[in-house]
């Protein structure tokens, strides 16, 4: 797997003098906002305007569209892989199904930056990259606790979790439902002969 050096080169783009970075702040967090309401195609001036500068701040900050794509999603893999220490103090399973739970939301709020950045990017892989460092550690923690079956690796996770969290479900409750029984495949299978608890 390639290095989070794409992502962490993104993340340093931020600027160091405080005023700047207040405006380069404010774009991202307009940028998540509005991307998250109009998708990858909704209007610069727009997120301009949302962040309370001008349409020259934001090209000086980020000169091409992509740019703002990367830094929004980055700034976002950031926040999600460092939630995996906000659950540090919870029981194994507990920890990995609200990470997952966290990454779902991820998933399903940055569909259209993930697909304006090409899976094949680098920035792309690299933050796929940190989301592994992240989640994997739970999974193998939950396995050792015996919470979590062990013929998974993380990869199957996300892969299993990524696909419900792509789908467009006409209701949260169900999108709920759905991910609920898909935890339950993760736990252990019962011991051989076993009825199911």
């Amino acid at each position: 797997m390639p290095s989070a050096d794409q992502a962490a080169e993104v993340f340093a783009r931020r600027p160091k003098r405080a005023d700047a970075r207040r405006n380069y702040d404010a774009l991202i967090a307009a940028a998540r906002d509005v991307f998250g309401e109009y998708g990858a195609g909704a209007s610069l001036e727009q997120i301009a305007r949302r962040a309370g500068v001008g349409i020259g701040t934001l090209y000086r900050n980020f000169p091409q569209r992509r740019d703002l794509f990367e830094a929004v999603y980055v700034e976002e893999v950031r926040a999600l892989s460092a939630s995996a220490a906000d659950l540090a103090d919870l029981d194994p399973w507990s920890a990995l199904v609200g990470w997952l739970r966290r990454f779902v939301d991820h998933v399903g709020a940055k569909r259209a930056l993930a697909d304006e950045l090409v899976h094949d990017s680098e920035v792309f892989r690299s933050c796929r990259t940190e989301i592994y460092a992240a989640g994997e550690p739970l999974l193998r923690r939950a396995q050792t606790a015996g919470a979590a079956r062990t013929d998974a690796d993380f990869d199957d996770v996300v892969r299993l979790i990524s696909g419900i969290a792509a789908y467009q479900f006409p209701d949260p409750a169900q999108r709920d439902r759905v991910l609920a029984i898909a935890l339950d495949g993760l736990r252990p299978p019962p011991p051989s002969g076993g009825a199911p608890a």
